[in-house]
């Protein structure tokens, strides 16, 4: 927390040593650009609490996402490296999503976003 008189950039880590040009050249942007959307969050969440998890699983849970955005989403966390895709060769076809390292390393954040809503939730 920010003591008095200390603007609150002064106390995080947002701080650069060169001009910023625009958000996404920082490192809150580039958080922001892995985990921005409705839907990351969300399944983010559900990936730690029941991971690994099927896909109709998943959706299940979920609850109003469609099949499309569920796919769109999942491929893109996976190609930014949040999360596995583990396939199975079976019949009918198994596939499996879980956190990769990087994904659980937002854990902690996670867990702060958490906390906040604990503390703010009315």
């Amino acid at each position: 927390m920010p003591h008095t008189g200390e603007k609150v950039s002064d106390t995080m880590s947002m701080r650069e040593q060169r001009p910023i040009n625009s958000l996404k050249d920082t490192p809150f942007g580039y958080t922001l650009s892995m985990i921005s959307g409705k839907w990351k969050m969300v399944i983010l969440y559900w990936l730690v609490e029941a991971q690994p998890i099927r896909y109709n699983e998943l959706q299940r849970l979920i609850g109003t996402i469609s099949h499309k955005t569920l796919s769109v989403q999942l491929k893109e966390l996976e190609n930014d490296g949040l999360i596995t895709r583990e396939e199975y060769p079976q019949i009918p076809p198994k596939v499996e999503y879980s956190l990769s390292e990087k994904g659980l390393s937002l854990y902690p954040l996670m867990e702060l976003i958490c906390q906040w809503g604990e503390k703010h939730k009315p």
